[in-house]
């Protein structure tokens, strides 16, 4: 059985008993370890339980509380979030390019051609860099990195571009962010630790070629890449 398959398996209960789970687990992790932090770069943060994509369980308890600091301290500068991610948790007010989904402030367009003809102090990816080129037919295992170059051009003097990626679903742009020839000055690595979806910061070199777990909908490890406009 395909991912995609799987996944129209899972969806078959009626969405009133998939939400009502989905608030359920929510609460029970919140009441059993809405106390809990993780630690990334020196900083403590809460792992975010929310009902949205079974966040309490899966890489985006970690991925969204990052973001969320990091937007914070660009408050009042311009802001492009690639891929709509943010605004299912928080409401938002930057810009969203995304090539599929509609909703409010989202620019439906592709990351390798866009061009607004401005430049952005920060651009936020999360878990979306490897659906590029990969969810396409015929797949484009060089899309990413053009993606990257081109999002890096928009970059306002002094600008930065920060990317989560989920190791395992896309083992040609993990391979590069790993490389000493990935685009980012910087890439680090958080990863999952068996019991009750706790994580850690470890050597991004220590996660290559870990497994994405397809049954879970889940990574064991994601990488944090960041890339500085005027950087060498």
């Amino acid at each position: 059985m395909d991912e995609r398959t799987l996944k129209k398996v899972i969806d078959l209960p009626p969405v009133r008993f998939k939400d009502s789970y989905k608030r359920a687990m929510v609460g029970v992790c919140k009441r059993l370890k809405g106390d809990l932090t993780f630690a990334f770069q020196g900083r403590e943060y809460h792992y975010l339980y929310h009902p949205y994509n079974l966040t309490w369980r899966n890489e985006r308890s970690v991925e969204v509380p990052i973001a969320l600091e990091l937007l914070g301290s660009y408050e009042g500068q311009p802001v492009l979030e690639v891929g709509n991610v943010l605004s299912h948790y928080v409401d938002t007010d930057h810009e969203v390019l995304d090539k599929y989904e509609s909703a409010a402030r989202v620019i439906n367009a592709g990351a390798v051609e866009f061009d607004p003809g401005r430049k952005y102090g920060l651009i936020l990816s999360i878990s979306t860099l490897e659906h590029i080129g990969r969810d396409e037919e015929p797949r484009e295992p060089d899309k990413p990195l053009a993606a990257i170059r081109n999002l890096a051009g928009l970059l306002a003097s002094g600008g930065r571009m920060v990317a989560t990626v989920p190791v395992g679903l896309n083992p040609d742009l993990d391979r590069l962010l790993l490389s000493v020839d990935t685009p980012f000055h910087q890439t680090l690595a958080m990863r999952r630790l068996r019991a009750g979806n706790r994580w850690e910061q470890v050597d991004p070199e220590s996660v290559a070629g870990a497994g994405y777990s397809r049954l879970g909908f889940r990574a064991n490890a994601i990488l944090i890449a960041t890339l500085e406009e005027g950087r060498a």
